[in-house]
């Protein structure tokens, strides 16, 4: 069963008030914008102002907001990371969250895809008047959260090593092949096992390009691609995808919510947590 509503104000902000959580990156990078955002939540509500200095600091603050409804002022890392210490709290709320923007354009691709203004002034109006959205949260068994979605692409191969013996090194460089990837012969492949709900939807013996994973918008089972060379995608859904690998030495790397890619790894599953978070966005 999902939470209440909270109450809200004449403004349209929780009774309880806010708690405007500061990415210290955000300040160091658009202090203007900070500033615009801090002016127009403190107008519309009763607004606690937090500026953390370290990711702990910001934990802390967030541990006790009280009944403050949290505002993230900052980028698509930050907003992760708050996601992620509300859900792992002993006993989550609603998990409801309001983002104002703050960063440069590539750190904000995720609060685009989420339909969250990308204006200070937009954003923290939403914050105060807008409508809150559950949204299905991706959570893996590291204890990782996904908003929006993942992708696993192939790696390139790495070019085979030619140990220096004197001046011959140009010259095996010219009698070797080259490797596929330099000479254009298509995207790089990767073995990989795709397992949908326990059921196997790719097995290692149909290299892959691409493995994309996205929870939906309006809920419902998440969405899963698999790309393959000169072949037609395959697709399907569910409540829980595995992506692994079992030969010696592989591993692959995942991209969560456009972030740069983690430490290569050989298994991994991910979660659906049906409404397990709510986002704040513009009415209509």
């Amino acid at each position: 069963m999902s939470a209440p509503e909270p109450t809200m104000s004449h403004a349209g902000a929780p009774v309880g008030g806010l708690l405007v959580l500061v990415d210290p990156v955000a300040r160091r990078l658009d202090g203007e914008s900070v500033r615009i955002a801090k002016d127009v939540l403190s107008a519309g509500a009763a607004a606690k102002i937090c500026l953390p200095e370290s990711q702990e600091e910001f934990a802390r603050a967030l541990a006790r907001r009280g009944h403050r409804r949290p505002v993230v002022v900052g980028d698509d890392g930050a907003l992760v990371r708050a996601v992620g210490l509300l859900h792992r709290e002993p006993e989550p709320g609603d998990g409801a969250v309001s983002l104002v923007p703050v960063g440069p354009a590539g750190s904000l691709a995720l609060a685009r895809s989420l339909g969250v203004p990308l204006s200070a002034v937009f954003a923290a109006r939403a914050a105060l008047d807008g409508v809150t959205r559950p949204r299905d949260l991706l959570v893996d068994d590291c204890g990782g959260v996904v908003l929006g979605g993942l992708r696993i692409a192939a790696q390139p191969a790495p070019a085979p090593s030619v140990r220096r013996a004197g001046g011959y090194r140009s010259l095996l460089r010219t009698l070797l092949p080259a490797p596929a990837a330099a000479r254009g012969a298509g995207r790089p492949v990767q073995s990989l096992r795709v397992e949908l709900d326990g059921a196997v939807l790719v097995d290692e013996d149909r290299p892959v390009e691409e493995v994309a994973v996205r929870t939906r918008e309006d809920g419902g089972p998440a969405r899963v691609v698999v790309r393959f060379p000169g072949g037609a995608p395959l697709a399907g859904a569910g409540e829980a995808v595995t992506v692994s690998v079992t030969g010696p030495g592989s591993a692959f790397r995942y991209r969560a919510d456009h972030a740069p890619p983690g430490p290569p790894v050989r298994r991994r599953t991910w979660t659906r947590r049906p409404g397990a978070w709510s986002l704040t966005l513009p009415r209509g």
